[in-house]
């Protein structure tokens, strides 16, 4: 079960976290590996969320064979938070209502966020007030910083490749850009090996 707490509440973290913006307008992607490595899951996870419609990568979505799954910052957010949950106990059946009930929200709102559970059911407060108040009611057992998740899944990403979300959703593969080169990493050094 999913309970919001006041939801006239203020945020409380104004604007979104550095350079989410690039990512919350669909500008940089990251690759399914990319996923796996800064949130700390498999890839068996990741693809089994997917397909289940838990978390959707909002960039692009595989669409058959050879195309890649490409998730924005936003997305990593939420599959840390999935995974935290998991890790506590809570049932598969209560994240995905708690996740249902984030979707709709922007990064700018996520990061005021703290999720509070008591194994079963899990709170979402927005304010060190509601926090309080829901521990003082017995109600919690452990809890989730959204914001905090977000500056785990930024220093796991500062080692790790994106790519532009302007990658060929036919092809799977990078556009070229200005020059000629290879908007894609990967993609640059199978390059370089067919030409050496």
């Amino acid at each position: 079960m999913y309970e919001p707490r006041n939801s006239d509440a203020v945020s409380g973290e104004p604007g979104g976290m550095p350079g989410s913006a690039t990512d919350s307008d669909g500008a940089v992607g990251y690759r399914g590996v990319t996923a796996c490595h800064a949130v700390g899951i498999s890839y068996r996870q990741l693809d089994y969320w997917a397909r289940t419609s838990l978390v959707v990568p909002s960039v692009r979505d595989a669409s058959g064979s050879g195309t890649q799954r490409l998730y924005s910052f936003r997305d990593l957010v939420v599959l840390k938070v999935v995974k935290r949950l998991l890790d506590a106990g809570v049932s598969l059946q209560n994240i995905r209502k708690a996740i249902e009930a984030l979707r709709s929200r922007g990064v700018d709102d996520l990061a005021g966020i703290t999720l509070i559970s008591d194994g079963t059911t899990v709170y979402e407060c927005r304010s060190p007030e509601e926090v309080v108040d829901l521990l003082q009611g017995g109600q919690g057992v452990f809890g989730i910083a959204i914001g905090g998740a977000f500056k785990e899944i930024q220093g796991s990403l500062s080692h790790l490749p994106a790519e532009p979300a302007a990658v060929s959703a036919e092809q799977g593969s990078p556009e070229v850009v200005e020059g000629g080169a290879v908007a894609d990493e990967l993609a640059a050094r199978r390059a370089r090996r067919r030409a050496g």
